[in-house]
């Protein structure tokens, strides 16, 4: 199940393993991405904080950590075709994985009706 900040990324948690990305409505807000710069395998970020950013025809944007931890695993994929976000946001546009430091941050995301809410 995804999870979704305010902020319009989105988490999907397995275990203590989130993955994460860009929502399709930031995405579509965006445009066609041309750029994506990805955190360093090792980084380790606190809620909310800037995790990396991305670059589209229209502006850039940084995409920020849904949840605090640890990036184990980045997207390559993205880094060599933007596209890739644009095409797929919540599949294989994914950005990065980050080992989840603290589960209750995830429980305090919105779900897909709350998100849906303010994504529009």
């Amino acid at each position: 199940m995804l999870k979704y900040t305010k902020d319009h990324e989105w988490i999907s948690v397995d275990g203590d393993v989130g993955t994460v990305g860009l929502t399709p409505f930031a995405q579509e807000k965006l445009g066609d991405l041309v750029f994506v710069e990805l955190p360093e395998v090792g980084a380790t970020f606190g809620q909310g904080q800037t995790a990396c950013t991305v670059e589209s025809v229209k502006a850039a944007a940084d995409v920020y950590a849904p949840v605090g931890g640890e990036v184990i695993a980045i997207n390559q994929r993205v880094v060599d075709e933007p596209s890739l976000v644009n095409a797929a946001p919540t599949g294989d546009g994914w950005l990065f994985r980050i080992r989840v430091r603290n589960a209750a941050e995830v429980d305090g995301l919105m779900d897909e009706q709350a998100y849906g809410l303010i994504a529009k």
